[in-house]
């Protein structure tokens, strides 16, 4: 089992990319019908659409296209605005330094929280 699949129930979509361009969201407003406003990073989804979880969805597919990390099941993956935040166990420091690596390459991650992470 893959780490988008594990952490967010999803088999990878068709398309799915670490970092899309991103689609513009019609929102409504008061004074104009129909303004667009762009996507922030860290809302931004597999495709490129408006998720609340987009960049931790993002960092789960960039997880599973990485060969040299395979999905640990002690470790999880959120995000509070744009930090990444991992919490769990890994089995050593060399994987968390990849890890930390591999996520903040994903746009939108400013930080890479690994305060909620014990290696052993």
């Amino acid at each position: 089992m893959g780490w988008l699949k594990r952490l967010f129930g999803l088999e990878k979509p068709q398309n799915a990319q670490v970092n899309p361009a991103p689609q513009a969201v019609q929102q409504q407003q008061a004074a104009t019908p129909a303004a667009t406003q762009q996507i922030s990073p860290e809302r931004m989804g597999l495709n490129g659409e408006y998720d609340q979880s987009g960049l931790a969805k993002r960092v789960a597919l960039a997880f599973d296209q990485d060969n040299q990390l395979d999905d640990i099941d002690t470790l999880w993956v959120a995000q509070t605005g744009s930090t990444v935040v991992l919490k769990g166990k890994v089995p050593s420091q060399d994987i968390l330094n990849k890890m930390v690596s591999v996520a903040r390459n994903v746009n939108g991650a400013t930080a890479v929280d690994i305060n909620q992470v014990t290696i052993g």
